[in-house]
């Protein structure tokens, strides 16, 4: 495990908080190697002040393309955001706002003007989904003696989107809680290796496979039916692969590798990296053949239609380039990589979809996307060969070193760059190291000449 840098910033629109970066080695794949110190740091600092904005009684809202509105999409990415960055201000503060404008399916409606009312109403599945496994991040990073009861509140919505985003019977994934299904449903949304987590994190792992399975056959259905080529999903879609035209805002209703399949690469990628899933793997082949045949990240335009025709090629997205980059960590040629990510870091634009993307596919190449049943359990640190035991963890204020045979000691008390903070010598059988006045964030205590992961509420 590797930890990138504290950071500690003064946003604009925020009181002073404490990020930071863990830069994890997947279980799968390979990632960048050229991604520099300050470009999370970059790149999320530009797109909190670009969007993120203060309502009252610590709710936050994320600006959708209407400034003056917010789209719980939006909210779920910011949560996605913001717990991966460690920024548990701003995280606490969508969640809440989640909540103040959730249905009584426990979803949240779709649109909100401001941080008023509810002008769209009934939920948007794949908001629900990064919202749930930005949940449990929390609930593993900060455990949940705060005023926020994050493992609780994952679970039940967990079960919301279970009972009211999963079609009763066929396991197909619909775009909402109030409709869709086997008549329609977006494969931008098909976050299987999220399924995976919820399956563990709520001892459910037989209905989620299920989910998990159930998309990659819509996936390989759609693309069989319509003679696609390599990974180009349509928009929309019925659970056959057919084409859907129930919704009609759609461009080319619905029948186009445009704004909402876009995604999906970078959905699929997720459950390959994190679980090797076979299925993924095989996706994520056809998306970097894809890269391949058009001549390189550089030469990727937003969308296609299923045979490969650029719809648009005056200009370039990240929302695009970016998802095309994350399923690159599935290939085994490191320059591939790398210039994936080089594209995408290049493709910098203000708008909230395609900023709010770029951070995201960011935050995945570089390993702050990482499993969240794979964050080291907080609690207690007591280990067989070592004679002491460390509590409480997470700590507010007073942290504690327990020792079964007193004798003298010296413990130290490290920032994550190696500063050392606190340290203290005793000859007895309990230590207490007051760190109340420490900011929120990792530290590590040293014991031994052994560290110790820290986390500071």
């Amino acid at each position: 495990m590797v930890y990138l840098l504290l950071l500690l910033i003064n946003f604009s629109n925020a009181q002073i908080s404490e990020v930071n970066f863990l830069n994890r080695d997947y279980d799968y794949g390979i990632q960048p190697s050229n991604i520099q110190a300050n470009d999370l740091y970059d790149a999320y600092v530009a797109w909190r002040n670009a969007f993120a904005v203060p309502c009252s009684n610590g709710r936050y809202r994320i600006k959708f393309s209407t400034p003056t509105e917010t789209v719980s999409e939006g909210v779920a990415y910011g949560m996605l955001l913001s717990v991966y960055a460690n920024d548990k201000e701003l995280f606490d503060g969508l969640w809440l706002y989640y909540q103040d404008f959730s249905n009584t399916n426990g979803v949240m409606n779709w649109k909100i003007n401001g941080c008023s009312n509810v002008i769209g109403q009934n939920g948007a599945t794949d908001a629900e989904l990064d919202a749930a496994i930005a949940l449990i991040v929390a609930d593993k990073r900060w455990g949940n003696s705060g005023t926020i009861n994050y493992q609780g509140d994952a679970r039940t919505l967990i079960s919301a989107i279970k009972n009211h985003e999963v079609e009763a019977n066929t396991n197909v994934l619909k775009p909402g809680d109030a409709w869709g299904g086997s008549a329609n449903t977006n494969p931008s949304y098909f976050a299987t290796g999220y399924f995976r987590v919820f399956g563990e994190y709520t001892n459910d792992i037989m209905f989620w496979n299920a989910v998990a399975d159930k998309c990659y056959d819509i996936i390989n259905a759609n693309l069989s039916k319509n003679n696609a080529i390599h990974n180009l999903v349509s928009d929309w879609c019925e659970a056959d692969g057919d084409y859907s035209s129930i919704v009609p805002s759609a461009h080319d209703q619905g029948k186009s590798y445009y704004y909402d399949a876009a995604r999906t690469p970078w959905r699929i990628a997720i459950d390959y990296v994190w679980y090797g899933n076979s299925k993924a793997l095989d996706y994520s082949v056809l998306c970097n053949n894809f890269v391949n045949a058009i001549g390189g990240f550089d030469q990727i335009y937003p969308g296609y239609n299923q045979a490969g025709v650029a719809i648009n090629i005056n200009y370039k997205d990240p929302v695009f380039t970016g998802s095309y980059a994350v399923a690159g960590m599935s290939s085994n040629t490191q320059s591939f990589v790398n210039s994936g990510y080089t594209e995408l870091k290049d493709q910098s634009k203000s708008d909230y979809f395609s900023a709010t993307l770029r951070a995201i596919y960011m935050f995945a190449l570089s390993g702050n996307t990482y499993n969240p049943l794979e964050e080291p359990a907080l609690g207690i640190i007591e280990l067989d060969d070592m004679p002491f035991e460390i509590y409480p963890n997470p700590v507010s204020d007073h942290l504690f070193v327990s020792f079964r045979v007193p004798e003298q000691r010296t413990i130290n008390l490290f920032s994550v760059n190696g500063i050392k903070l606190l340290g203290k010598t005793a000859n007895t059988s309990e230590i207490e190291l007051d760190i109340s006045h420490l900011s929120s964030g990792i530290y590590f205590l040293n014991i031994n000449k052994e560290s110790f992961k820290i986390v500071k509420l």
